[in-house]
């Protein structure tokens, strides 16, 4: 279980809901219902679970959870989440990962399409959709219905559209922009909430069809309205009222302000959009503002309705959106705005309380490690340790981790100027020198604690380094690892001796995320370092001879060696000017010469 996981977990409410587990690219990968948050998702991650559960908790990496106020909301909920998400250990059902769009584009002669953004160009946008399926079969059902063109170019004679009746065929004849304007009415009534009149309709037209024994036609009208009543069909919170509305709350805490808003789309709440930000005027002021900038995205749609707690001043956001607005005083919606309000409570709380939980684990952990040592609380921790590739490339690293958290900024790399590579003793001595002559100089702070990733003696050479040569007196400790490579012991004092910590301590851990850190830099400097060097050639210090040449002398010749014996004429025979394939010639006679 990560970090995260562990934090969320202390923290959940005891409230009924719903919870989402996702995995570790985000995906929502369980959708459950609680009569007790705490109790329910705790229980995923305490005592053993075997088959299906064991294999959904081992995916986890993350959850949120949304409040509500009752079982039977937490239950209906759920069931709109699983069919909106498709999670696979839930019901397993078609799903996208973004709200698609019905859109009757703004053209001469519109076309109905599924889109997934939403731009300011004067068409009619429907929608959000749960997701891609439930957009398509409505286009579909509507192509059947109304018969706008499909075509992205207009062709130069009719197509199979118009012969099936799907189609107006304004390619080759006149379509009058009234006979458009009802079409686009009628589409606008049905995806508006006005299906049951279109309904109506067709089984009319589907009984006349049976009175005439048109049996395929009537069969044809009877599937219409079986596609309405699957893919209309109203997934109820806790009333039939299918207006389309936006719910805001918001809660504030400790300057912080976080407001969540509720997408509601033919009485279901399909997605909510939660925003926590610093709070830099009034209460009200600053919602008012939030909600007017909210609608400036072409992606909020305004819907018919906007539920909005009675702080904001109602009369001044209808006439900004021009939609209706609400301050329910009872009733469902009033139950809307409160659980918007909860949820926005519970967010910024949770907001508060992990960074209470992390200072716990980072500033908590520092202090931890001050007491073991009896210094004062390290708040500022510079790590060193040294690598070599086979006793060549030798460098050394630099981590440094303020407040219990690493300070990427201030890390810093260091190539062996006047050691070897294997010397790890003086390497230590030359990269502490380095380091802290510099942070004199240039009056740096200095570290409450230097780590060194290796044993005594390391330890030791850095200290004569401090003390003697630059008069600095740092504490220094010391991190052995077992034959398993994990940190083991913590080694300080002079002469150095184990201090006992647990090894399931915060601060331990730490010292763990330290040592991990400062290897990891120092391993990535090393491999870079070797790289280079790797592909470096003696043809790179010759005057004339880039990249490219290189690479044709190396084509040609097959090594550098044949490329040092070659005279002027071969050189010039593999397409190498005369004045470079001379200062070739010449490099190497200087190199022979310089090393008899």
């Amino acid at each position: 279980m990560n970090d995260l996981l562990k934090a969320k977990l202390a923290i959940l409410p005891e409230e009924p809901g719903c919870y989402l587990m996702k995995d570790e690219k985000g995906t929502i990968i369980y959708v459950g219902k609680a009569k007790v948050l705490k109790n329910r998702v705790r229980s995923y991650f305490t005592g053993s679970h075997e088959g299906k559960t064991q294999r959904l908790v081992s995916e986890i990496v993350d959850f949120e959870y949304i409040v509500t106020g009752s079982n039977l909301e937490a239950l209906i909920l759920e069931l709109n989440l699983i069919k909106l998400h498709d999670p696979k250990y839930n019901v397993l059902l078609t799903d996208d990962k973004t709200y698609p769009y019905l859109k009757i584009t703004n053209e001469k002669h519109p076309r109905l399409l599924v889109v997934r953004k939403v731009k300011k160009d004067q068409a009619k946008y429907f929608g959000p959709y749960p997701n891609g399926y439930a957009a398509a079969e409505t286009k579909k059902l509507l192509d059947r219905m109304f018969p706008l063109r499909k075509c992205t170019t207009m062709p130069a004679q009719v197509c199979l559209y118009y012969h099936i009746g799907q189609c107006l065929a304004p390619c080759v004849q006149t379509v009058e922009k009234a006979q458009y304007d009802e079409l686009i009415g009628k589409m606008t009534k049905f995806l508006n909430g006005g299906h049951e009149d279109i309904k109506a309709e067709l089984s009319a037209k589907m009984f006349a069809a049976a009175e005439k024994l048109e049996f395929e036609r009537a069969k044809e009208l009877r599937d219409q309205i079986a596609h309405i009543d699957t893919i209309m069909e109203k997934q109820k919170i806790t009333s039939g009222d299918v207006t389309n509305r936006d719910v805001f709350g918001y809660a504030v805490e400790k300057g912080w302000m976080c407001v969540q808003v509720f997408f509601v789309r033919q009485g279901k709440v399909i997605e909510r959009d939660v925003s926590i930000f610093p709070l830099h005027q009034d209460v009200e002021e600053e919602l008012l503002t939030f909600i007017g900038r909210f609608y400036e995205k072409p992606e909020h749609l305004k819907p018919k309705e906007v539920l909005v707690p009675a702080i904001v001043d109602a009369a001044i956001l209808q006439q900004l959106l021009d939609v209706k607005v609400l301050q329910p005083k009872r009733g469902h919606k009033k139950e809307l705005v409160d659980m918007a309000t909860k949820n926005a409570d519970v967010a910024v709380r949770e907001k508060f309380q992990l960074i209470e939980r992390q200072e716990e684990r980072t500033f908590g952990a520092c202090e931890e490690i001050g007491q073991a040592l009896g210094i004062a609380t390290p708040l500022r921790i510079e790590a060193f340790d040294n690598s070599h590739m086979h006793g060549a490339d030798g460098v050394s690293a630099m981590v440094t981790f303020i407040d219990g958290k690493p300070a990427r900024k201030l890390y810093r790399k260091y190539k062996h100027q006047h050691v070897a590579a294997h010397d790890d003793y003086g390497a230590m001595a030359e990269v502490i020198r380095r380091r802290y002559r510099r942070v004199l100089r240039d009056n740096l702070p200095l570290p409450d604690l230097i780590i060194i990733d290796g044993g005594k003696g390391q330890m030791a050479v850095a200290r004569d380094v401090l003390e003697h040569e630059l008069g600095l007196s740092i504490p220094i400790a010391g991190l052995a690892k077992d034959d398993k490579h994990k940190t083991a012991q913590l080694l300080f004092g002079d002469p150095a001796e184990v201090v006992p910590m647990k090894r399931t301590s915060d601060g331990f851990y730490l010292l763990q995320r330290v040592q991990d850190e400062v290897h990891r830099f120092a391993i990535t400097f090393l491999r870079q370092t070797h790289q280079k060097g790797a592909i470096h050639s003696v043809l790179d210090d010759i005057p004339g001879v880039g990249p490219k040449r290189k690479q044709q002398l190396l084509k040609v010749f097959g090594s550098v060696k044949k490329i040092k014996a070659a005279t002027e004429l071969e050189l010039m025979e593999a397409d190498v000017p005369a004045k470079v394939a001379e200062q070739i010639v010449q490099y190497f006679a200087r190199d022979i010469e310089a090393k008899s």
